[in-house]
C-alpha cells in the first residue's frame, strides 16, 4: 500500500489493506503527528477539530496494538454525543475490517440496553461510548474494565461543557494506572490541562496549527447587518445560493428555537437542533436532514458537534461564535469529502472585535460583501431560468415546437421577436408568469367572465407608476399559486381585484403589484397572516432595475 505516506511508520498488512480500501492518499497533519506517538506507548494531548482525521489518528495505532485473541475490553473511547459515538465506532470498524477477531461496538443512551448487553456478552475489545451509558454498563458489570490498556477522550472540551467531567473521572478512576491515556480536544482550556495532569504521565502535546485547519475549498465572507435584519438577510442569502443542505449556527438554544419558528413561517423546510432536545428528537431531526426532508438545520455548537453530512454546501454564522476556535469547527461542516462550500458570517457593530480575533487566530482574511437585495434575488431567478432554457435547448426534442415557430416566421415575424415575447412570458415580465397563466384559467372557470375580464383590463389600463410592488415570503415550494395570493389579498385585506396587478410566484417567495393607494393596507393586513397554512412576511419590494 504505497499511496498512504506513513513515512517510517510500519503497519501490519491487514491495516495497510484497510487504509488503502478507505481511499486515504496521505496522512492528515494530526495523523502524521499523533500515530507514531501513540504507537510508542506515550500519553498524548492532541488539539484538533472534528473533520481533521483524528479518529484514525488514535484508531489506527489502537487497532494495531489490541490483542485479537483476548476477548476482554482493552480500549475505551468516550464521546460527548450519540452521533459522534456512532461515527467513531463505524470508522474504527472500517479501519479494523481485515483484522480478524477484533470487535468494536458503540454504547450510548437512547438505544435499548438489553441489545447492547447481548452484544457485549459475545466479547468485544473496543467500546466507543457516551459517558452516562458506559457508567451504566460498568455498574451493571456488563462492561469490565480490568484489562483496559487504552483510554481515549474524544472532544474532551465538549464533554466538559456538557457536564460530563465527574462521569469521566468516575470511569478513569476505575482503570489501571499503567493504561495509555489519549485526550483529543478542539480547545485546550485550563480545566482540560488540569484534569489531564491527574490521569496522564508526561503527555506529549500535539497541536495542529490553525493554518492547517482551514479548508481551502471554502469561500468565506461576511455581511455587515443590523440585529433586527438578520432573519431577512438570511432568507435572501438562502434564496440566492439555493443550497442543497445548509446549517445556520446560533449561540443559544433560545435563538435556535426562535429562528426555526421564523424560517418555518417564511416557508422554508427547516428544523432546530440543540442540547435541550431529547435523544429521540435529535435523531428525528438528523434523519430528516440527511434524507433532505428539511434542507436547513439551525443548530448550536454543542448540538452540531460530531455532525457528519457530506452534502452541506452552505454554512451561515447567524451569530458570531464566542470562541474563535468554534468558527473553524463551524465552517468545517461544509466542503466535506473534497467538495466546495460557502461560509457566510453575519457581523453586527458589536461583533467587529470578534471578527478581527477570528482572522488573527486562524491566519485568514474574511472578505466583506454587500448585503443581498431583493433585486439580487430577482437576478438570480433570471439567471436560473436562462440556464434552464439553455439546458432545454441541449437536451429536449424541440421539433414539434419548431414547426409552430416556422409558421409564425412565414407570417412575417422574426425569430428574435418571437423568442423575446416568449421569454417575456416565461420570465414573468408580462401580465403573469407561466404559473399564473395556468392558475388564472382555473380562477376564470370558478369566477364570472366579467370579473376575469375586469382584472385583465385593470392590468392594461394602469401605468407602472400607479402600482407598488410587494414581496411576500412564500412561494411554489409551499404549494402556493397566484390564485392563493389573490384570494388572500382580496379576502384578508378587503382590496378589490381591480387594484391588483400581476403576481409572480417563485420558488420561495412571490411578488405582487398593488395599487399604490392600497399597498400599505395590503402589507399591514397580510403581514404575519397565513397563506395555505404558513405565516408570511410581507414588505415593499425594491424597485425593478432598469
Amino acid at each position: 500500500m504505497s499511496k498512504l505516506k506513513f513515512n517510517e511508520i510500519d503497519l501490519t498488512e491487514e491495516m495497510q489493506r484497510s487504509v488503502s480500501e478507505m481511499g486515504f492518499e496521505e496522512m492528515s497533519p494530526i495523523q502524521e503527528k499523533a500515530i507514531p506517538v501513540v504507537l510508542s506507548g506515550k500519553d498524548i494531548i492532541g488539539q484538533a477539530q472534528t473533520g481533521t482525521g483524528k479518529t484514525a489518528a488514535f484508531g489506527i495505532p489502537i487497532l494495531e496494538m489490541v490483542d485479537s485473541k483476548d476477548r476482554s475490553v482493552q480500549a475505551l473511547v468516550l464521546c460527548p454525543t450519540r452521533e459522534l459515538c456512532i461515527q467513531v465506532a463505524e470508522e474504527m470498524k472500517k479501519l479494523g475490517k481485515f483484522k480478524r477477531g477484533i470487535e468494536v461496538i458503540p454504547v450510548y443512551g437512547g438505544q435499548p440496553i438489553d441489545r447492547q448487553i447481548r452484544a457485549l456478552k459475545k466479547g468485544v475489545q473496543i467500546i466507543v461510548g457516551t459517558p452516562g451509558r458506559l457508567i451504566d454498563h460498568i455498574r451493571r458489570k456488563t462492561v469490565k474494565v480490568d484489562n483496559v490498556k487504552f483510554m481515549v477522550l474524544d472532544e474532551a472540551d465538549e464533554m466538559f461543557d456538557m457536564g460530563f467531567r465527574d462521569d469521566i473521572a468516575l470511569v478513569m478512576d476505575k482503570l489501571h494506572e499503567d493504561r495509555q491515556t489519549i485526550f483529543f480536544s478542539a480547545t485546550m482550556p485550563k480545566d482540560i490541562i488540569n484534569f489531564a495532569s491527574k490521569y496522564q504521565k508526561n503527555p506529549e502535546i500535539i497541536k495542529v496549527t490553525h493554518k492547517e485547519l482551514i479548508i481551502p475549498q471554502i469561500e468565506q465572507f461576511y455581511y455587515e447587518v443590523k440585529e433586527h435584519m438578520k432573519t431577512e438577510i438570511l432568507s435572501r442569502a438562502i434564496d440566492i445560493y439555493n443550497p442543497k443542505l445548509s446549517i445556520v449556527f446560533c449561540n443559544t438554544k433560545r435563538k435556535v428555537d426562535a429562528l426555526n419558528e421564523e424560517l418555518s413561517a417564511r416557508g422554508y423546510l427547516v428544523d432546530g437542533l440543540h442540547g435541550d432536545l431529547k435523544q429521540n428528537q435529535r435523531d428525528t431531526v438528523m434523519n430528516k436532514f440527511r434524507r433532505g426532508s428539511i434542507d436547513i438545520l439551525v443548530a448550536t455548537d454543542v448540538a452540531a458537534r460530531g455532525l457528519d453530512v457530506d452534502d452541506i454546501d452552505l454554512v451561515i454564522n447567524y451569530d458570531i461564535p464566542q470562541d474563535e476556535e468554534y468558527y473553524v469547527h463551524r465552517i468545517g461542516r461544509t466542503a466535506r469529502a473534497g467538495r466546495e462550500g460557502v461560509a457566510i458570517s453575519f457581523v453586527t457593530n458589536r461583533d467587529n472585535n470578534k471578527l478581527r480575533n477570528i482572522q488573527r487566530y486562524a491566519n485568514i482574511k474574511i472578505k466583506r460583501k454587500d448585503v443581498p437585495t431583493l433585486k439580487d434575488m430577482e437576478e438570480t431567478y433570471t439567471t436560473t431560468m436562462l440556464d434552464k432554457i439553455k439546458e432545454g435547448i441541449e437536451d429536449e426534442d424541440l421539433n414539434k415546437y419548431k414547426k409552430t415557430i416556422d409558421g409564425l416566421i412565414e407570417e412575417g415575424l422574426t425569430s428574435v421577436d418571437i423568442a423575446s415575447v416568449l421569454l417575456k412570458f416565461y420570465m414573468g415580465s408580462d401580465k403573469s408568469n407561466k404559473h399564473q397563466e395556468l392558475d388564472m384559467v382555473d380562477f376564470g372557470k370558478k369566477s364570472q367572465g366579467s370579473s376575469s375580464k375586469s382584472q385583465s383590463q385593470s392590468h392594461s389600463s394602469r401605468k407602472s407608476g400607479d402600482m407598488k410592488r410587494i414581496h411576500i415570503g412564500i412561494g411554489n415550494r409551499k404549494g402556493v399559486r397566484p390564485r392563493h395570493i389573490l384570494a388572500a389579498i382580496t379576502q384578508t385585506a378587503g382590496v378589490d381585484k381591480g387594484a391588483i396587478g400581476k403576481i409572480d410566484v417563485y420558488d420561495k417567495f412571490s411578488f405582487v403589484e398593488v395599487d399604490k393607494n392600497e399597498a400599505r393596507k395590503v402589507i399591514d393586513s397580510l403581514n404575519n397572516e397565513e397563506i395555505k397554512g404558513t405565516r408570511v412576511r410581507v414588505e415593499i419590494a425594491n424597485p425593478r432595475r432598469k
